[in-house]
């Protein structure tokens, strides 16, 4: 039979007997629950509990029984089993009792359990649950803080404390531990390697930069940029590179994979150049860290660090049935997390996210009193066992320190229990070391194997299900560690094998892993071809406005081939492995203790990098009041923090290592598309928040939107204060030279951006283009993170220190203040000509019509003077300077008011909103609403130009001319009044899409299954007449050879314009995609009416309770106001808007009733100083005696 066969076999087997063992377990269940009144009435109760005892404690036993000659005897004798049955019935008799009497106290596991799973949440709605109840109880666990107290087990013998010093340091038993340790566990691994590998790397291929972006699958070459001929000689290297390290002479199995340093699965993980290596957060180069001084060994250091313990939250795949247990002196420990030491005090930072098994996971630290019995020794000895020879970490980075220099973290696996007065004992380190010797020794000793196979059945299931989860250990083989899933002690029933081969048969490890993406089917180029064109003919008949049944047919089969390919045995993600377990040891830890050790390098690269920061906050000269915005300032799109190491190496260690079946989140929640016609018309047809709110979007795309319009509004601002003579045009071509992305790349290198900017490490950001692009986008989202978190003034500033890098005076030169010249004719105001000229006194009408008064009025003139007047003594000039001004004014409100309030569009979206709204056409409308044309003064001799064009260069020179005078701040009050109502118009008839783009993206949801390229709509010029000033065109559209409209306007653009329009108004019925569209901006406008239907009712509903039983908020920001909110209302309003899963009567648990209080006994002491209390309690109890 072939090893493939076998393992198949098993998984067979192992399902029959898991199927066997809930059938037995829910029979014994019965059995003890019918024998248990009977069994009291036998039994006193002390003779109970001097049997108690536990299975972990049994199984610790028995597996060290079996290391013992004289354990190995003993074990199965008759009175053994008796005994042992006796023990098993008597362990559940009292669990079960235990449960029935609340008067017996809980025993010490089952606390530590209980406080253990109490967190534990199925599904996402408890999780909100647990976190509602979180909050409600944050302000009695304050209270109760002061009385949590921590105290470490004792320990005399091992530590001692330092002589006129702080902490503890070892004693000779302990430096004992410490060397035993060393050799049986750490010398051990490092003997049974060899000094050098027997099959060394392969050279790098050159040209090639493979993609190792973390958080993606390392075989994701699609994207490479190179022809066909390169990727397919590059996939046969892949290929060659996997098979190679398969064949390796000290491989485990050929289906178990293992980490070597520096390589990922199918290759190099750094194809980068040696100067390219020297910077870089993704090649370990973090700036500003700075060197501490080497801890004592011996000795605790307590004094010198700082203590937090780390915690994850939602505690999902981290709390197993199986948690590792220490037993000490009658009490068992809990593995609980890890506790880190910090050589420097932790700051206020970000939360550390990281998404791994599509849950998003919150990893805090929490600082805590430090615990007293440890040695930084036995941390490093800890650190070394279990990152580098158990999970084989060997591309991690902590920080490490060098021969003079101590690492910048020191980690602490905490074994806890709970006591009953609100403390937790830690457990010392010390008592760490001696169990993980302790459980060191052989899986199944060879001279125990005979006994291994003469023990019953109830004996070998509870010897299996004390190893099963537990990390077993090969030292020297590749990968030296491995999750123990099953045991079997059966040889296959088909070998035909004799009494003595069987007795000499070591039990089998049966482990249950996963491949690697690129010998899987999601790795396979044939299937990964095959799903695109299922998907290609899935979304065309979606769209189809009537299928036919061939159609459907030809889908269903593409469906039926991915199936049956994802099902072949070549093919599957899933595997099943099956070892002998001779040569393995036990290590006593068990697959918890991988769970949270592999978030450990996520959490230490997060801090490393906001350590990092600090050099570059000095840097600029500002420090981030939001260092979640610099964060995100610098994140590129392409990164993912999954891992915070190798990525394979990591995903390795997880399959060999980690929990078995973990539990995932939903995929769609975190990966969205972003491209596409459904995700854009779905983004685009949401509706404002009610207040500011912030994205979920965490790369700086949405920044680099916002940061444009910061970028292009200070540069356009100093250029026009610093030259006043030059016209507009000079100014634009002076602003393109300064914003443009060849300059920015070179203000990003003025302050070493890509020092610190976060990216995959990858093969795109290899060439040095879009390596500048990148730079020039950074230095963007980093303007509009300081836009955001400290004003325009600071963006300002940080924009002319990187402009003139080293060079004071022009700074000085930059920086200076300068008024307009009309200012600085008058800088008290200019309010006294009013008298003197009619064309001011015009202007003063249309001041009260928006309610403005403008201290400079001649600002307000100049930008209502036409270029055709000239130039006169009263404005100085005409309106041109002041709509360059007003452009970018414009341009800087609107970015600023779409990243706020519209939290979850990307870049592009946002784009297409701000194009909607800065337009001629409705910078026209906004002027004729405002009748601001009738004040224009004009040169009588010329016709007065009444074009859209000439109206929308109006509002914008208002704006110039209003932020000069006033500030931006009325820039916003305006726009918020007059612009911005109008966005949920065009939302709703999606003007945001032009007639030609929309008519486009219709015709191409119209292809074929079997055409090649798409159908597209041709525009055709039908004619022209009129003279060449006034000449109009005529224009069709036509679509698969039939003209759907024509058109006529005065400019051929215009025309197809209006073609497009009367297309998609003719040619309804032809494109159901207009329907779909439809039908989703109706929903997002019914839900819109649903939330202010309801947000009017609770209004309504508040203002019939009395003011102090009203719920303590502010009234929830309409589309129109710009009212700045708190964080909290932040969060409260985007959950009612996305999930309306707000209640009255929810809220009203929360009344606060203190202010009543308050106003009932101030009006009590008025009645006492008024001698009226008195008369008013006999009074009442008058009526009370009437009343009976």
């Amino acid at each position: 039979m072939s090893q493939r066969d076998r393992e198949k076999s098993y998984r067979q087997r192992f399902d029959k007997r898991q199927e066997f063992e809930q059938k037995r377990c829910e029979y014994e269940r019965q059995e003890f629950e019918q024998k248990r009144c009977e069994y009291e009435r036998c039994h006193s109760m002390p003779r109970m509990r001097e049997n108690r005892s536990h299975n972990r404690a049994e199984s610790h036993e028995s597996r060290r029984s079996l290391r013992t000659p004289a354990g190995r005897i003993s074990q199965h004798s008759p009175s053994r089993d008796r005994l042992l049955n006796r023990s098993r019935k008597l362990s559940h008799v009292s669990r079960h009792s235990r449960h029935e009497s609340a008067s017996k106290p809980m025993t010490d596991r089952e606390k530590i359990l209980e406080e253990f799973r109490k967190n534990y949440c199925n599904t996402s709605e408890d999780f909100i649950k647990k976190m509602e109840q979180w909050s409600k109880e944050q302000k009695s666990k304050k209270e109760k803080k002061s009385k949590e107290w921590y105290r470490s087990s004792p320990a005399e013998i091992y530590y001692k404390k330092v002589e006129n010093g702080t902490g503890v340091q070892q004693t000779p038993k302990l430096e004992k531990i410490c060397d035993t340790f060393f050799k049986e566990l750490i010398e051990r691994g490092r003997k049974a390697r060899p000094e050098v590998d027997e099959m060394p790397p392969l050279k790098p291929f050159r040209g090639m930069c493979k993609d190792t972006e973390e958080g993606s699958s390392s075989s994701d070459s699609d994207d490479e940029c190179f022809d066909d001929d390169g990727l397919r000689s590059y996939t046969d290297r892949i290929m060659q590179e996997l098979k190679r390290k398969q064949s390796h002479p000290r491989r485990l199995h050929p289906e178990m994979w293992f980490n070597n340093p520096g390589e990922m699965n199918s290759g190099p993980l750094c194809r980068c150049s040696t100067r390219a290596r020297r910077v870089g957060m993704q090649h370990g180069v973090y700036p500003g860290e700075e060197a501490f001084p080497k801890c004592v060994p011996t000795q605790s250091n307590i004094d010198k660090l700082f203590h937090y313990r780390i915690t994850v939250s939602p505690p999902t795949n981290f709390l197993i049935k199986s948690p590792t247990i220490i037993s000490h002196e009658e009490h068992e420990f809990l593995f609980s997390g890890f506790s880190m030491f910090s050589h420097y005090k932790l700051d206020k930072l970000p939360t550390c996210k990281v998404l791994r098994f599509n849950i998003e996971y919150t990893i805090l630290y929490v600082e805590e009193p430090p615990p007293q019995n440890f040695t930084i020794k036995e941390l490093d000895l800890f650190e070394e066992f279990l990152f580098y020879e158990l999970l084989e970490l060997v591309d991690l980075d902590l920080g490490k320190g060098t021969d003079t220099t101590c690492s910048q973290f020191h980690f602490m696996p905490r074994f806890v229990r709970y006591l009953s007065d609100g403390g937790t004992e830690v457990l010392s380190m010390c008592e760490v070391l001696k169990y993980l010797i302790a459980e060191s020794g052989p899986l199944i000793a060879p001279e125990s194997l005979k006994n291994v196979h003469n023990m019953d059945h109830y004996t070998w299931l509870k010897f299996v299900n004390s190893i099963k989860g537990m990390i077993v250990t090969y030292p020297g083989k590749k990968p030296c560690s491995m999750r123990v899933d099953q045991l079997d002690r059966s040889p296959d029933d088909g070998a035909g094998c004799s009494k003595n081969l069987i007795e000499t048969f070591y039990p089998e490890i049966v482990h249950f892993g996963i491949r690697p993406t690129q010998l899987s089917y999601a790795g396979n180029p044939e299937y990964q071809k095959a799903f695109r064109l299922y998907v290609k003919n899935r979304h065309l008949i979606a769209n189809m406005a009537k299928p036919t049944y061939g159609e459907r047919e030809k889908l269903a089969a593409k469906e039926v081939k991915l199936r049956e390919m994802r099902t072949q045995t070549k093919m599957k993600r899933d595997v099943t492995v099956a070892l002998s377990s001779q040569g393995f040891h036990t290590t006593g830890l068990m697959c918890d203790v991988v769970q949270h050790a592999m978030l450990i390098p996520v959490l230490i690269r997060h801090l490393r990098f906001h350590k990092s920061l600090d050099s570059l906050e000095k840097k600029i000269g500002y420090k981030f009041k939001d260092r979640a915005l610099l964060q995100t300032a610098l994140t590129h799109p392409s990164y993912k923090e999954n891992f915070g190491t190798n990525p394979d190496h990591a995903r390795n260690t997880l399959s060999n290592c980690g929990i078995r079946q973990p539990e995932y989140g939903d995929r769609r929640i975190h990966f969205t598309r972003k491209k596409g016609i459904v995700p854009l018309i779905n983004i685009m047809s949401r509706f404002a928040k009610k207040s500011a709110t912030e994205s979920d979007l965490k790369h700086n795309e949405r920044l680099e939107f916002l940061g444009d319009a910061v970028v292009e509004f200070v540069a356009t601002i100093h250029l026009f204060r610093m030259f006043p003579e030059i016209s507009e045009g000079g100014l634009a071509t002076y602003r393109c030279t300064l914003v443009q992305n060849q300059h920015l790349t070179i203000l990003a290198k003025n302050i070493e951006l890509e020092h610190y900017m976060l990216h995959t490490h990858g093969s795109d950001l290899c060439r040095e283009v879009v390596m500048k692009l990148a730079m020039a986008n950074c230095f963007e989202a980093l303007m509009g993170s300081l836009f955001l978190d400290g004003g325009l003034e600071v963006a300002d500033r940080v924009f002319g220190l990187a402009l003139w890098y080293n060079e004071p005076d022009l700074l000085g030169v930059w920086e200076k203040e300068r008024l307009h010249p009309l200012q600085e004719q008058e800088p008290l105001g200019d309010r006294k000509y009013i008298k003197d000229f009619e064309f001011l006194q015009k202007l003063v009408l249309f001041e009260d019509s928006i309610g403005v008064q403008f201290k400079h009025i001649r600002l307000l003139a100049r930008a209502f003077t036409d270029r055709s007047v000239g130039f006169t003594n009263l404005t100085m000039g005409s309106n041109q300077r002041l709509e360059f001004l007003g452009d970018t004014v414009l341009q800087l409100v609107v970015s600023d008011r779409l990243y706020r309030y519209f939290p979850d569009h990307h870049e592009g979206h946002l784009s297409l909103l701000r194009s909607s709204l800065v337009n001629t056409r409705t910078q026209s409308m906004l002027c004729d609403d405002l009748d601001m044309y009738r004040y224009v003064l004009y040169n009588d001799t010329q016709d007065k130009p009444n074009t859209k064009k000439h109206k929308a260069d109006l509002l914008e020179a208002f704006l110039g001319a209003l932020f000069l005078d006033k500030n931006l701040k009325y820039c916003e009050v305006f726009c918020n009044a007059c612009l911005f109502p109008r966005l949920p118009e065009f939302i709703m008839n999606q003007d945001w899409n032009d007639p030609k783009s929309k008519l486009q993206q219709c015709c191409l949801t119209l292809r074929s299954l079997e055409a090649g390229a798409p159908d597209v709509p041709i525009y055709k010029v039908l004619g022209s007449t009129g003279p060449t000033n006034t000449r109009k065109y005529t224009v069709g559209v036509y679509f698969r050879g039939k003209r759907l409209a024509a058109a006529r306007a005065h400019t051929i653009h215009e025309a197809e314009m209006n073609a497009a329009e009367k297309a998609l108004k003719c040619s309804h019925d032809l494109f159901p995609q207009l329907d779909h569209q439809k039908r989703v901006i109706d929903e997002n406008v019914r839900h819109k009416k649903r939330s202010d239907r309801r947000r009017n009712k609770r209004k309504l509903s508040e203002d019939n309770i009395p003011k102090a039983y009203r719920l303590d908020k502010q009234d929830e920001n309409t589309e129109e106001s710009c009212i700045e909110v708190s964080d909290e209302e932040v969060i409260i309003d985007k959950s009612s808007e996305d999930t309306d899963t707000d209640s009255d009567s929810s809220k009203l648990k929360d009344i606060q009733v203190s202010s009543l209080l308050s106003d009932m006994q101030r009006i009590k002491e008025d009645m006492i100083k008024k001698n009226e209390y008195e008369k008013l309690l006999e009074k009442a109890r008058r009526v009370d005696s009437d009343d009976e």
